[in-house]
């Protein structure tokens, strides 16, 4: 939050647009999505500099709504544990050629 008070993204609720900041996280996962297309995993604009530019940018928006990110996580793998997925209806269990 010391880093976004400097730069200017805003610390409060009252300074922020929040579907301006979904759309930026959602442009972080799109720039690490070409990244990796383009086979650049490290290094400046790399796959995993831009994954952390979206958890970073989730992080700030988290913490200005106070949410407890780490207990939310926690939460939800615990419930996907208990879930289950029939592979065979979702594009995530089918091979690609």
């Amino acid at each position: 939050m010391e880093q976004a008070a400097k730069k200017g993204f805003g610390t409060t609720k009252d300074e922020i647009d929040v579907a301006e900041k979904i759309a930026l996280i959602h442009s972080e996962v799109s720039e690490a999505y070409e990244a990796y297309r383009h086979k650049k995993i490290k290094g400046q604009h790399g796959f995993a500099e831009e994954l952390a530019d979206a958890v970073l940018r989730i992080i700030h928006l988290a913490t200005i709504y106070d949410i407890d990110l780490e207990k939310e996580m926690l939460k939800k793998l615990r419930k996907n544990k208990k879930r289950t997925w029939d592979f065979k209806k979702m594009n995530e269990g089918k091979k690609k050629n």
